[in-house]
């Protein structure tokens, strides 16, 4: 904290937020998808209940904000590898995994700001176990309705709904190695591998393990397609609090994302 408060040059409101969001423009009545880090912004008073009230404010009830609240870790231990857990330990962790809860379970490596929207008030999670979003506003119902287990971030995914609402995504001082959406055009792209994923869930009232079909995530290539993406579509690039900021359209995201999949698939 004290190297955060040494290293701000001018502390952030929930006003200041608000303003710079605006400036960005950000515009309220529309679907927003929002990837951030609340160490970037600089010292914010409030912190994130600070972030998440200015991004309310600017969307307003007639939009929809959407964050990823993803939980990796209830996924098959079979394929983890930061780090990976003896093989002996596989079956005793699927055995007494705490099942997928969208009001208990946390996030996971998804930040300080979306650990907190996943509770706020009017904030609705989807279902699936690991590669769940939550959202608040206008259309926040429909877009988290019937998240499938099975191949997550695919055509009937959250990821497809913002697609076909026409969706803004805003980075708030991260950068496009965890753009979320980019997975949907790997879906799109021919020619995917596949792998079994499982994670502890509740059927019928009972606790079940369960297993399901993804593709293998390409996510080592986002940083290097982002970087291609600017060159051919536009972005806006700004700055809120101290975080440097983007803001691009969800579709054409997807769409680069699909060409590109399908062009490196060829080779």
């Amino acid at each position: 904290m004290k190297q955060l408060i040494e290293t701000t040059d001018k502390m952030n409101t929930v006003e200041s937020l608000a303003d710079s969001l605006r400036q960005m423009g950000v515009q309220g009545g529309a679907p927003l998808l929002v990837h951030s880090s609340l160490s970037a912004l600089g010292w914010t008073n409030g912190g994130s209940v600070a972030v998440i009230q200015a991004l309310i404010e600017v969307v307003t009830e007639e939009g929809t904000l959407v964050m990823p609240t993803q939980s990796g870790d209830l996924s098959d231990p079979k394929n983890w590898q930061s780090p990976a857990v003896p093989k002996e330990w596989w079956e005793e962790i699927r055995s007494t995994m705490p099942t997928y809860d969208p009001d208990k379970t946390p996030t996971c490596g998804m930040g300080q700001i979306a650990e907190l929207f996943r509770t706020w008030p009017g904030v609705i999670r989807s279902g699936h176990p690991s590669l769940s979003f939550a959202a608040w506003g206008k259309s926040n119902a429909e877009i988290m309705a019937d998240h499938p287990i099975a191949f997550g971030l695919g055509e009937a995914s959250p990821l497809a709904k913002l697609y076909d609402a026409d969706a803004y995504v805003l980075f708030l001082g991260t950068q496009y190695d965890t753009n979320t959406c980019f997975h949907l055009g790997e879906y799109r792209a021919p020619s995917y591998d596949l792998q079994w994923q499982g994670a502890p869930v509740t059927c019928n009232g009972q606790r079940q393990w369960m297993t399901y079909r993804d593709i293998i995530f390409a996510e080592e290539e986002f940083s290097k397609m982002g970087n291609a993406f600017e060159q051919k579509y536009e972005v806006v690039k700004g700055q809120v609090g101290q975080a440097e900021t983007r803001l691009f359209s969800l579709r054409q995201a997807v769409d680069f994302s699909t060409q590109w999949f399908t062009e490196k698939r060829k080779g």
